[in-house]
């Protein structure tokens, strides 16, 4: 088959989206689409028309058409087939078969049709493989946004505290009746609008103290569940109540907030002897629990930045209990590691690289066992006379991790509307075109252990199965640690600086 375009139109044959395979003018589409509902006759059932030219493979969608213009010989068969595959696309994007929603969604709808035929012929596509290429979900984008909002959440943290210094400054002023430092480096007018600023600061302070508490707390029956938007109001009241206050407190808020994120954007602060400590952990379990499988992969990378220190020894402390594999890198003495906990090279003479990532150690761990599970997820669905009643609870088995920005993504079944939500711990995102809820929880920690969700949708249980999860950790699964970093003459200590990062790569629930 070729298929010239694909549009959706009015009944009058006006184009609202139209994308041609073919080279072909605007004016020739567009006169093609307004002869079309003239050739259509009245009261007879068809799905396509035809002219000397080309072929008109149509399907009704309430007060819209949507229509493939194809060669004469093309075959009908597909091309019916295609266009039942164009018209389950469009409830995808748009809420409502309406002109100014398909409008709304143009592009996204072009993108699904580019997917669907390329030069004029189909590929051999689905719609949920459509949705997948469309979205290109990406894991590491998930992680670094992670990275980016914990680390926004630490510029405010150090701003509130920034703060609280200014505000402890002025009152110590007050009392040996001397003047309140001022914000020196901004001219005259800084030092008069020190004291200005001192007070903007405490109220600021004042204001914010509530939102300031973070132990999750399991809401009452009145508060259903919380909802999102409320993160950046902390900066923006701050910002605002500033901004009325004159041109001086506005640069000076300015210039700290920019410092504040300067700092904060590594996250952490390098040594002339970093070593980064990474884990990545894939797991699959079943719905009515079992562990299928459990693997997990660590490795520390050890980078030199002065030429100094490129001869040292690391010390490890291993004190896992899980049985974890250790591998060291070839040129590494495997037997100083293995008899002192010592990570040197073969030949002591010899110098690690400078200025790059170099691997010194790696580990592995594979298990069915059900108790290293680190956060364990129970999906409890059960049908009642209005669909499916949905109970979904965490519980933290490794007390001594922190895990950050976790997101337990539940599939939901599409074209049912967005479920009703009971009690929840944390909060929730529907998101309607993938037909996802994600629960979304901060922080997950020995204080913070165990939680729920409640929700009702119209559905059977198999449709809220697979449960994905991801989070990001500042502390590794295995109880791997380097302790001491010395150099090769002489013994003595080096300064070093570390930094761990437990990641998921695929953690499931089947």
């Amino acid at each position: 088959m070729v298929l010239l375009a694909a549009a959706v139109c009015t009944k009058a044959g006006k184009a609202i989206v139209s994308r041609q395979f073919v080279e072909m003018t605007r004016t020739r589409i567009e006169g093609l689409l307004a002869a079309f509902p003239k050739l259509m006759n009245t009261g007879k059932q068809h799905t396509f028309v035809e002219t000397e030219s080309v072929r008109y493979v149509y399907q009704p969608m309430e007060k819209l058409y949507m229509v493939l213009i194809t060669t004469k010989n093309s075959n009908i068969l597909e091309d019916l087939e295609t266009l039942r595959l164009f018209s389950r696309v469009i409830p995808e994007y748009c809420r409502a078969l309406e002109e100014n929603e398909i409008s709304e969604h143009c592009f996204d709808l072009i993108f699904a049709f580019d997917e669907i035929v390329a030069l004029g012929y189909r590929e051999n596509v689905n719609l949920a493989q459509i949705r997948t290429f469309t979205e290109m979900d990406s894991h590491e984008e998930k992680v670094f946004r992670a990275v980016r909002e914990t680390q926004e959440r630490e510029a405010k943290a150090e701003m509130r505290r920034k703060a609280k210094e200014l505000q402890q400054a002025r009152r110590d002023a007050e009392r040996r009746g001397t003047k309140a430092p001022g914000f020196g480096g901004f001219g005259s007018s800084a030092m008069s609008g020190g004291s200005t600023a001192a007070m903007i600061t405490e109220t600021i302070i004042e204001t914010e103290r509530p939102k300031v508490t973070p132990a999750p707390t399991r809401p009452s029956g009145s508060n259903k569940a919380l909802k999102l938007g409320a993160k950046g109001k902390e900066v923006d009241n701050f910002v605002d109540k500033l901004n009325s206050e004159g041109e001086n407190i506005v640069t000076l808020v300015g210039k700290r907030s920019s410092e504040a994120a300067t700092v904060l954007a590594p996250p952490i602060n390098m040594e002339s002897v970093h070593m980064k400590i990474e884990e990545k952990i894939s797991l699959t379990c079943g719905r009515d629990g079992g562990l299928q499988n459990m693997e997990l992969h660590g490795m520390i990378m050890l980078r030199i930045l002065d030429e100094k220190f490129s001869r040292i020894r690391i010390h490890v402390e291993n004190e896992d209990k899980k049985g974890v594999q250790l591998q060291t890198h070839p040129n590494v003495d495997k037997k100083l590691f293995t008899t002192e906990s010592l990570i040197g090279l073969k030949n002591p003479e010899k110098s690690f690289p400078i200025n790059s990532d170099v691997g010194v150690l790696k580990w592995r761990l594979q298990t069915t066992e059900e108790s290293f599970i680190p956060l364990t997820i129970n999906c409890w669905p059960s049908e009642s006379g209005s669909g499916c009643d949905v109970n979904i609870e965490y519980e933290l088995q490794e007390e001594n991790l922190e895990l950050n920005d976790v997101v337990i993504a539940i599939p939901l079944p599409s074209n049912v509307g967005a479920p009703v939500i009971g009690e929840i711990d944390g909060e929730y995102r529907h998101d309607s075109r993938r037909n996802i809820l994600e629960w979304c929880l901060p922080v997950i920690d020995a204080k913070n252990k165990s939680g729920s969700l409640e929700f009702s949708i119209n559905g059977q249980p198999n449709d809220f199965f697979p449960v994905h999860v991801s989070f990001v950790s500042k502390k590794n699964y295995c109880n791997i640690q380097v302790t001491k970093v010395t150099q090769v003459d002489g013994n003595s200590p080096v300064r070093f600086s570390t930094e761990t990062t437990f990641l998921v790569d695929k953690y499931e629930i089947l």
